[in-house]
Order: C-alpha cells, then structure tokens, then sequence
C-alpha cells in the first residue's frame, strides 16, 4: 500500500496577531510547526509533504534545512483556503492509496497516535473527543439546544482514501461548498464510513494567543513528563 503524510501549513496567524505565520512560532523553543515534523519523520514506509502559500515556501524549506529535514519533506504550495490546499496537495499523491492529513499547529499528538492511526483497519479514520461543556445553536438569541453526547470533538492527525477523498473534493468544488475539515466532507458526499478513534485533551489547534501559554504548560506536563512518543 502506498501511504503519504500531508502537513497543512498555511496559516497566517491573523488571530494571534503575530507578523509571522503562527506555525513558526516558537513553542518551548522551537517552531510549533517542528514539533509536529519530529513526531512524523521517522513513520515508516510513507511520503511526507508540506502544504503551505508560495509566500511560506521559502521559509518552510529554510527551517527544513536547519533541522536536517530537507531529504524527508517535500513542500507544495497550498491555496487560497484549508480545502485548496489539501485538493492541491492530494494531486501530489496521485496512485496513492492512503493519506494522512494533519495541521502544523496541533503540536502534541505522539508518534504512536500517527502510528495507531496508520494502523487501523479503517480505511477512513479521525482522532476524536468528547465536548465536556454545553453547546447551543444561536445568535443573537438561544435556537435550539444540542445533545453534547452525542457531539465529537474533531481533531487531527486523519487518515483517508485518497481516491474517496478526492471524489469527495472534486463534489465540493463542483457545488462550491466550503468545509472546514476533510472528515465532514467525506461523511456529507458519502464517500465511506469514518471511524472515531479516541482522542485526547492535548491535542489542541495553536490558533490564539491563550493556545501558547496552555500549549507551554501541556509540553512541560506533557512532552517533558515523558509522554511525547
């Protein structure tokens, strides 16, 4: 089986109000998108790529020079929005058969959990959790209520069939649907069933600035208390 690895590295941090792209950001010390390279560079039997602008391009393979990582990623320029860039860069993995999305700014999902992922027998697999804390459908006034148990918490790394996946993409350009993440899609267009592995309290998005000091605090906890495989 052919199996590939995209990072999706095209944010521009506009809610964290930096000048620079928030996956270079640095957490405990190195960029946020590093924490996530180290954890995928060593998956066997699978090709790696970064998805990011033409503006981030440079930098991106700059940062993979540093870290002795430029044999092992291959950056390809991205879109305009998440779902371009993930239509762009599933045209990298043509005659693949699997392939592995995640976000340069979710830095604290382990190399087992990539693993595990990769692993499971489901063809179509997401990380998931439980929503502990109400949630409502609204405005400006309260419309309806939600059953949180029966609501997930999405998260990524995510694994799918490329070939369902990309069917799944070419609908949505055709009907001009926007989707915030590839697992909804592929539910929505019914392309194939998509397992719930279960995921942890950890692995959170860096998208503002109360993300860095939570995400500071995970990897003393989290990485440095010996958890970070």
């Amino acid at each position: 089986m052919r199996r590939g690895l995209m990072v999706l590295a095209g944010g521009v941090g506009e809610r964290m109000g930096r000048p620079m792209p928030k996956q270079f950001i640095l957490l405990a010390g190195k960029p946020i998108i590093a924490h996530v390279l180290d954890r995928v560079r060593d998956l066997p039997d699978i090709t790696r790529i970064i998805v990011c602008p033409p503006e981030h391009v440079s930098l991106t393979e700059e940062l993979l020079a540093h870290r002795n990582l430029a044999d092992r990623f291959t950056c390809v320029v991205g879109g305009a929005t998440r779902q371009e860039s993930v239509y762009n860069g599933l045209s990298y993995f043509e005659g693949y058969d699997s392939v592995v999305i995640h976000e340069a700014v979710r830095p604290f999902v382990t190399t087992a959990e990539f693993q595990a992922l990769i692993d499971d027998p489901a063809e179509n697999a997401i990380y998931g959790s439980s929503i502990p804390f109400t949630v409502l459908v609204g405005h400006e006034y309260v419309e309806q209520t939600l059953d949180r148990s029966s609501l997930v918490n999405v998260q990524l790394p995510q694994k799918f069939d490329v070939a369902r996946l990309r069917a799944a993409h070419e609908a949505a350009r055709a009907e001009g649907r926007v989707f915030t993440e590839d697992a909804s899609m592929l539910h929505h267009y019914g392309q194939g069933r998509v397992r719930i592995l279960p995921g942890t309290a950890n692995n959170i998005k860096i998208t503002q600035p109360v993300d860095l000091v939570l995400g500071e605090a995970i990897y003393s906890e989290y990485v440095l208390g010996g958890a970070s495989d």
